[in-house]
């Protein structure tokens, strides 16, 4: 008899993440994916010629803040239950 319920309990797989799970993890690594394309660049090729490009807005404060809101999307696909029913 236990050994009857061990191979029910085994053939009884599912997935822990549900498609709404994945569509939010998605949004995140795009929102990651975009912050780091907008830090890239700004350097110099000649190492003795200084590019002030580097500390522009949108390297050191547009890219970061897109870069912590995927973070922050990705935690939220993770704790998320789609089963849940809503009231």
């Amino acid at each position: 008899m236990g050994e009857q319920k061990r191979k029910e309990e085994q053939q009884k797989q599912y997935f822990v993440f549900q498609r709404k799970n994945y569509k939010f993890m998605l949004i995140g690594i795009a929102f990651i994916t975009l912050g780091f394309i907008l830090m890239a660049g700004g350097g110099s090729d000649d190492p003795n010629v200084f590019n002030p490009e580097i500390y522009n807005w949108r390297r050191i404060r547009l890219a970061p803040a897109l870069i912590l809101i995927g973070f922050g999307i990705e935690v939220y696909a993770i704790l998320l239950n789609p089963n849940k029913e809503e009231k």
